[in-house]
Formats: structure tokens, C-alpha cells, sequence
């Protein structure tokens, strides 16, 4: 992945220095964090997926700094957010409108967010509270190591996912889904609405490598099977075959493996959120 002519954007916040933060209230159970990590959540309202987000203290203060140019993954990552700026700029300037980009947080262990605690177990997520972004940059050692999806690519996929989400929330898809999965008749029903939530994510991740590529020629040999590689290991059925040895559908929230690889590969395709309405056809 060529990032050399990229610029670094300047809405990336570093807590990573001050180590795990206060978050108050009841900590999360083991419970919890196995679901988390069965599940590795890209992208879902923390407060929503796991429940977590009472008791904490808002105006509890936050360590943060600006990122060390002595820290090439920082680096990286500001980078990947500066080229989705980039590109969400130009799409949200030929509809007319601007773009608000969202800040993007590191963090280490734990962090508090406008979501709820955010924890490392739960993989990176976007908070519509705080419109942030917020990743431990461990999770890309575990899908290295766990999910054997490594590459930089894979690794630019994951910030671009988040930001398809902040997309959404500036569309008001997201809260129209929330108030469908509140409305669901049955759990099955509202994870229906999660995983069409998700695929669109992963189309408009794919919106973004189509136009940051035909702008600076940013994709190399093999990037696009790395992020491939890194969709279908966080299938939901994947997954669920990994921790257990067996998938159950209704409990799906993200999609197959095939859908993420599928959805990804249609926004990479034809460069078009127009061609992104997974609620409206089949998945």
C-alpha cells in the first residue's frame, strides 16, 4: 500500500501515554468480554452491542497528545484517515454538503467515550455519541496472529470500516436501524438489521479504496486480497465456527464471510454510495 504522498490527518488523538483510564463504574464481566471477542464488534455502538455504558463519568479528564513521528503505526493510521477525508470530502462536496470528519482516538486497555467504556476486547468501534473512532493498535497483532489477516491493507480496511459508520451516522442511517432493531419482533430480526448495517460499512470501506486508488495509486499487488482476507476472517460465521465449531445464523450481526468480501468488493468496484443500499436488495 503506497501512503508515501498521503498527508496525516490532524484529527487523531493519542491517549496511549497515560495507559488505562478511569472509566467508573461496575467493570465488565468475562461474560462480556468472550462475546466481544468471540464477536470482534467492527464498528457497533459499544453502548448498544454490549451494554455497557452506564456509569461512566463524562467529564473525567483525558490524557491526550499528538502523535510521536517516532511511531510508524500512528503514523500509518493517520495517514489511512487522512486519505478517507480526502475522499469523503469530494463525495460530500459534489452532493453539495461538508463533510464534519470524525477524530480518531488510540488508546490502550481502556478508554472512556461518549459510548460507554470503551475496552480492547471489543476491537476498534466507531461512537456516534462523540463522533470517534476508537482503536487499541493491538488489534492488529490479533489479526495477525488470531484471525491470520495480516497486511497493511487489511489494517486500512478496519479504520475505513469505522469510518463507514460515521457515514452512516451523518446520514442518519444508523439511527434509523436502532429504531428498526428496538421495533424487530424477535432478536433474529433485529440482527438482520445490524448485519445490513454492517455490509454497507464495508461497501462504503470499499467506496473509499476506489477513489483513494484512482487519486494517488495508493493500492499495490495483493492489498486487495489482504482486505478480502481480513472481511472473511470476520464473517460471522467465521467466527462462530472458530470460538465454537459451529455457526447459528439468527445470531448473526455482521454478515457471512462471503457478504463482508462481497460488499467490500461492490463499493471497491464501482466507487458509488448510491450502489452501497444493502436494506433495499438482497444480501
Amino acid at each position: 500500500m503506497r501512503l508515501d504522498d498521503e498527508r496525516e490527518s490532524s484529527n487523531v488523538e493519542d491517549r496511549r501515554s497515560g495507559g488505562g483510564l478511569p472509566i467508573g463504574g461496575k467493570g465488565i464481566g468475562v461474560g462480556t468480554i468472550v462475546l466481544a471477542l468471540v464477536a470482534m464488534y467492527f464498528g457497533v455502538d459499544p453502548s448498544v452491542v454490549l451494554n455497557i455504558g452506564q456509569g461512566l463519568n463524562q467529564q473525567a479528564p483525558i490524557e491526550a497528545q499528538a502523535i510521536s513521528k517516532d511511531d510508524p503505526m500512528a503514523i500509518f493510521v493517520a495517514k489511512v484517515l487522512g486519505s478517507t477525508e480526502d475522499t469523503w470530502d469530494k463525495i460530500f462536496a459534489d452532493a453539495g454538503q461538508q463533510y464534519p470528519a470524525p477524530k480518531l482516538v488510540l488508546y490502550s486497555g481502556q478508554t472512556p467515550t461518549a459510548c460507554g467504556a470503551g475496552q480492547a476486547a471489543m476491537g476498534p468501534f466507531y461512537c456516534p455519541g462523540d463522533s470517534k473512532v476508537y482503536i487499541d493498535l493491538q488489534f492488529y497483532q490479533e489479526m495477525k496472529t488470531r484471525f491470520n489477516a495480516p497486511g497493511d491493507f487489511a489494517q486500512a480496511y478496519v479504520i475505513a470500516h469505522e469510518v463507514g459508520h460515521h457515514i452512516q451516522h451523518l446520514m442518519g442511517t444508523s439511527d434509523k436501524v436502532q429504531q428498526a432493531r428496538q421495533n424487530a419482533r424477535s432478536e433474529a430480526e433485529a440482527n438482520q438489521y445490524s448485519v445490513r448495517l454492517e455490509l454497507q460499512a464495508d461497501c462504503y470501506a470499499g467506496v473509499w479504496a476506489h477513489h483513494a486508488d484512482g487519486k494517488n495509486r495508493i493500492l499495490e499487488a495483493g492489498d486487495v486480497e489482504e482486505a478480502m482476507t481480513a472481511a472473511a476472517a470476520i464473517g460471522d460465521d467465521a467466527l462462530q465456527k472458530k470460538a465454537q465449531g459451529y455457526a447459528v445464523p439468527d445470531s448473526f450481526t455482521h454478515g457471512t464471510s462471503q457478504q463482508r468480501m462481497r460488499w467490500f468488493n461492490q463499493g471497491l468496484t464501482v466507487g458509488d454510495v448510491n450502489r452501497c443500499d444493502t436494506f433495499n436488495t438482497a444480501i
